[in-house]
């Protein structure tokens, strides 16, 4: 190896072809780890049944990709500056497929769980990899084309993930929905190691590498989630367990922080939130990670649960959504590079709470001509809120920090996702049973001359046949059917309600950012 070789390479000095088939296979990359997210929102049903699972346990094959995803996101930024960007980035391709194949073939819902949880932590490397690179290789113009690429690739995987899975589950069965990564996964793999050459790696941070860092890193996140997933079916702090796995998530988080600032070898450096721009930014990515995520797995739940669809119905209903993303997207970039980006972004909130407030008109009976609008507009909203919020966050950076920067950029939205599927759940559960309650009380003071309509329908139909007391289980069968129906839509409403109230919230951090200028070049300095 000659000196040349260990030579800085500098990303903004490659040929532009070169440098678009390097985004475009990186950002590929990306959209097979995000899309994997949410690939099974529409198919649960069907894998639940497939692997006999317990309702209890198949939230998990989402919650436990999410988690695992959290965890890489920030490590891969220590990962990227050790392996090089090249390496990193073709073994978590490679591993990402060899996961997705093992899910394919998962024979019981714990095997499942691992091989998710698997497949999102070697998946995870791909997300901020591709946002440090892309804004370090371009510049001007180009630069400012990142955050709506990369921003549409962001909402647009999750979204679409429902209906790709449901027509894949309906066509061929639920395990193609794992499956269909083996092919492109192995393609982006090899090319990887063939293009990506923009950085070269440093192996001696590996034995520098503060293993009580990452680990508490990942003991914090998962904590955070098992207490958040858990809790609510177990009376929350008064079980054991949650109160016990609360209390190690938070001494992990105080040896994470701890060890950010003070280790010789910190795996995530949080010297980015020196940046209040990038503070403002992280927390706004925060928020529209909760929607993003909330909102797509909500829209499934309700057609799934209220409406009976299959997983194919859902699809084709939430599909909508993505159109509408990306017919967005040209609109998003252009203001983004012509308007003051908190303009752009308080616009994308409002309209973002005005599309779930519209949601949380629902009745029991609607479908895809209901729910046309509201999604469009989710669909169209959340484009100008991750477009300008990227450029907000990562417009200030240099190559070295940018990595962290990307690498926490990232977590945020995905944090967000992971509390936000977690909390909507909570409050669905809580809401249906206060509803189920009203409803009753109801139906005991005001109805009872609808009980003793039924008591006569039932004589009527005990003179008519002997059979009577089975006439008399199926009508109160039915009633318990549509109490709870109704009550699990007025939950959903009020869930849409909270949620539209959070994103008009965030607006009030819209006026302390600092934004980038407009033609993508790079900022003045933002310590203050």
């Amino acid at each position: 190896m000659n000196a040349q070789d260990h030579r800085p390479i500098d990303p903004g000095a490659l040929p532009t072809k070169v440098k678009f088939l390097i985004f475009g296979v990186m950002a590929f990359g990306q959209f097979m780890a995000l899309i994997d997210i949410q690939i099974v929102a529409a198919s649960l049903n069907d894998v639940q049944a497939g692997l006999s699972a317990g309702p209890d346990e198949i939230s998990w094959v989402q919650t436990g990709y999410l988690m695992a995803e959290l965890v890489m996101i920030p490590f891969a930024a220590f990962l990227a500056q050790a392996l090089s960007t090249r390496w990193l980035f073709a073994l978590s391709a490679g591993l990402f497929t060899l996961s997705s194949a093992l899910c394919g073939m998962a024979w019981d819902i714990d095997s499942m769980i691992l091989f998710r949880v698997l497949q999102g932590f070697t998946g995870g490397a791909m997300v901020p990899t591709v946002f440090a690179t892309g804004f370090a290789m371009f510049s001007g113009p180009q630069r400012a084309m990142i955050p709506a690429i990369l921003g549409m690739v962001s909402v647009l995987a999750p979204t679409l993930g429902p209906t790709v899975g449901g027509w894949l589950t309906q066509a061929v069965g639920w395990r193609s929905i794992f499956y269909i990564n083996i092919i492109p996964g192995a393609l982006v793999t090899l090319l990887a190691i063939t293009v990506i050459k923009v950085d070269r790696p440093n192996f001696k941070m590996l034995k520098a590498i503060d293993y009580s860092h990452l680990v508490a890193m990942a003991v914090f996140l998962g904590g955070l989630e098992y207490v958040l997933e858990e809790g609510p079916r177990k009376q929350w702090f008064e079980d054991t367990g949650i109160a016990i796995t609360a209390w190690v998530a938070l001494v992990a988080f105080a040896l994470f922080v701890e060890r950010s600032f003070r280790s010789g070898g910190p795996i995530v450096k949080l010297t980015p939130f020196r940046k209040p721009t990038f503070a403002f930014a992280c927390a706004f990515n925060l928020v529209i990670g909760f929607g993003l995520y909330a909102s797509t797995y909500l829209i499934p739940v309700f057609l799934g649960r209220v409406r009976g669809y299959d997983s194919l119905e859902i699809g084709t209903t939430v599909f909508v959504t993505g159109i509408a993303q990306i017919l967005s997207t040209v609109v998003a970039a252009r203001l983004s590079t012509k308007v003051d980006q908190r303009i752009v972004v308080s616009i994308g909130l409002t309209l973002f709470a005005a599309a779930l407030w519209l949601t949380s008109h629902m009745s029991s009976q609607w479908g895809f001509a209901d729910l046309l609008v509201p999604q469009a507009l989710r669909g169209f909203a959340i484009m100008l809120c991750i477009v300008p919020s990227v450029g907000l966050a990562l417009g200030g950076f240099e190559m070295a920090e940018l990595r962290y920067a990307s690498g926490l950029f990232n977590l945020m939205r995905n944090l967000g996702g992971a509390i936000g599927i977690a909390v909507v759940n909570t409050w669905l559960g809580d809401n249906t049973r206060i509803h189920v309650a009203r409803l009753g009380e109801a139906l005991g003071v005001a109805g009872r001359a609808g009980s003793e309509a039924l008591s006569n329908m039932t004589d009527s139909i005990a003179a008519r046949t002997p059979d009577a007391a089975h006439a008399a289980l199926i009508l109160q069968g039915e009633l318990a059917r549509v109490v709870g129906r109704e009550a699990l839509t007025l939950a959903f409403n009020d869930v849409f309600r909270v949620m539209a109230m959070l994103f008009l919230a965030a607006l009030v951090m819209a006026p302390f950012c600092k934004p980038p200028p407009l033609n993508g070049a790079k900022p003045p300095p933002d310590n203050h």
